[in-house]
């Protein structure tokens, strides 16, 4: 008997060994591009491999259901003169949220071809720099650049009918020259009911929420701070304890110190990865999913760069300028660049 358990036992341990994630290894890509004339797209929301849906810079808002054989576009107009710099858009599973940067910050409800004004901000310093909801679909929240002596937070219960300023004394204090970056709309990302934040500026930072927004807490980095075009631009978590953070100087992008770094407990504490090392200036980074955490993908105006080691090395896979990516699965991406839309099939 003893003997039969063994071997069981032996047996189930070769199963489980055989389905540890290899990950890939990728040396170059080849990204089908679709021309978007007069905008640049800095925030998408990728469906599937036939599905994606973009705000623009001049006002446009589109999106394909057919892989990109037909674009449908539609420009927003606030007061018939202001066209809105929408680099922001969130869904949550019915209709899309976009907000747009500088004064006023113009928040829009995207449904069924028709744009409803849903917040407004008048404000010498406002600048909405990211938009997305929660897993619940109920939840959403959008950052921005203070225009106090905290972040400009954003949160909405009710799926974006209403959405609501978080006063100053429900936030951590920002430091003067603290600010977000509008570059991807990936500078924010929520798990469940936690949302991380990246910040930039003097001072690169996560502000970190667990309850929705209700109550907050603020970490360091040591990602490079300490002037205005340097710090965190992009964030995303595997899981609510595996995160990566990626940016750098923008004044700067082949620069390769402390532009990178991990964190294994929930983003209280960072360490850096390969610095001084490839890749430089990056202005998003995602997970590719259902690779254990192994694969990553990171974009800017530098090139495309891949990693198979959860971050710890790269190899630029691509020369071609892209501001942000997003994964359907494990083979297929959509990317948002300077008058351009591309398509990755791995």
């Amino acid at each position: 008997m003893n003997r039969i358990i063994g071997v069981i036992f032996s047996f189930l341990f070769f199963i489980s060994c055989t389905h540890v994630y290899q990950p890939r290894s990728i040396s170059d890509i080849v990204i089908k591009n679709f021309k978007m004339d007069s905008t640049s797209i800095r925030a998408i929301q990728a469906v599937d491999g036939e599905r994606v849906f973009y705000a623009g810079s001049n006002g446009n808002v589109g999106f394909t259901t057919d892989t990109g054989s037909l674009w449908n576009v539609m420009s927003i107009k606030y007061q018939d003169t202001i066209l809105p710099n929408f680099r922001s858009l969130g869904f949550n599973g019915a209709d899309y949220f976009a907000i747009s940067i500088e004064n006023p910050a113009l928040l829009y409800k995207i449904a069924k071809g028709v744009a409803t004004l849903k917040y407004q901000e008048a404000h010498e310093n406002v600048f909405y720099d990211a938009l997305t909801f929660f897993e619940d679909n109920v939840h959403g929240i959008a950052v921005g650049d203070p225009t106090d002596t905290c972040a400009s937070i954003l949160i909405t219960k009710d799926g974006g009918a209403t959405w609501n300023k978080i006063p100053c004394e429900k936030l951590p204090k920002i430091i003067e020259g603290e600010a977000f970056f509008a570059a991807s709309n990936t500078n924010i990302k929520t798990i469940g009911s936690t949302v991380w934040i990246g910040s930039g500026g003097n001072a690169a930072r996560i502000l970190k929420s667990t309850d929705y927004g209700v109550t907050w807490q603020i970490f360091e980095t040591p990602i490079i701070q300490g002037t205005g075009p340097q710090g965190i631009y992009s964030i995303d978590f595997y899981d609510r304890k595996n995160g990566i953070v990626i940016g750098g100087d923008y004044s700067k992008p082949m620069e390769t110190n402390a532009n990178k770094a991990i964190t294994r407990d929930g983003g209280e504490t960072w360490s850096l990865v390969a610095d001084g090392k490839s890749p430089n200036y990056k202005s998003c980074i995602q997970y590719v999913p259902n690779t254990a955490g192994k694969e990553l993908f990171a974009v800017g105006k530098t090139g495309v760069s891949f990693s198979n080691d959860g971050g710890i090395t790269w190899k630029k896979v691509s020369k071609e300028s892209y501001y942000t990516i997003q994964f359907t699965d494990k083979n297929t991406a959509w990317l948002g660049g300077h008058q351009k839309i591309g398509k990755l099939d791995l």
